[in-house]
């Protein structure tokens, strides 16, 4: 009887002995499987920026294309239009829904190891739409501007102009419009007036909350970041 109860104590051990080497194994080849690719990504990103110039787009869901395939947001489209005139421009969409311009700046040192050449800054929408103070905004988007020219004093930095409905009351809405254009003209960079100009407030080229466009409202968001993006990458 003891004999078969040892027996029975060794297999049960080798049993979990099985085990355990199993599930080490399996966690050792998710590793390596992790592993390779990170490393095939690091490459790939290595290959490509060495190869292009890189355009960052720093934004909110406007840029992120909330609601749409990613590929049919703004900047993919921008990407395209790069492409087909054989400019040598890799496009990143860096936009984040729901970003504000202070969550924006706390994460604007890992997005700047990226190193662009073209920076184009989409941030203040959020802030707007929860009426945080007209001054904390300004403030900023200029210590954004300020970390990227320090970080790099040749990427060139675009600012795009964002208007808000009138919630907050006239005179907010009217300060907040005006301080894209006071920016660009305190930092001598160029501004894109409106990025929604002719989508904004159209229920045709909106999703349903009527706040962020369609993929057809993003070709036209796409013109009016061209009209200025081309006479820099030109």
């Amino acid at each position: 009887m003891k004999s078969s109860l040892l027996a029975m104590h060794t297999i049960i051990k080798f049993r979990y002995f099985l085990l355990f080497i199993c599930l080490l194994s399996c966690g050792d080849a998710k590793t390596t499987k992790t592993e390779t690719t990170k490393t095939s990504q690091e490459e790939a990103a290595t290959t490509r920026e060495t190869k292009d110039n890189t355009i960052l787009f720093f934004g909110d869901s406007l840029t992120a294309g909330y609601g749409i395939k990613l590929e049919e947001a703004f900047p993919a489209l921008i990407q395209q239009r790069l492409d087909s005139l054989n400019l040598p421009y890799t496009t990143i969409n860096s936009g984040v829904s729901g970003e504000t311009t202070s969550g924006g700046l706390n994460r604007l040192d890992w997005v700047l190891r990226q190193e662009p050449s073209i920076f184009v800054l989409e941030l203040g929408a959020n802030d707007g739409l929860r009426g945080i103070p007209l001054e904390n905004t300004k403030a900023n988007l200029q210590a954004i501007i300020d970390a990227v020219k320090a970080k790099n004093p040749n990427t060139k930095i675009i600012l795009a102009g964002m208007q808000i409905p009138p919630n907050m009351g006239p005179e907010y809405t009217t300060e907040f419009r005006k301080i894209f254009p006071e920016l660009a003209k305190a930092n001598a960079i160029p501004l894109i007036p409106f990025l929604l100009d002719k989508v904004a407030g159209d229920p045709n080229l909106n999703l349903e909350d009527g706040i962020h466009p369609t993929a057809e409202g993003h070709q036209i968001v796409m013109e009016n970041v061209w009209e200025v993006l081309k006479k820099v990458v030109k």
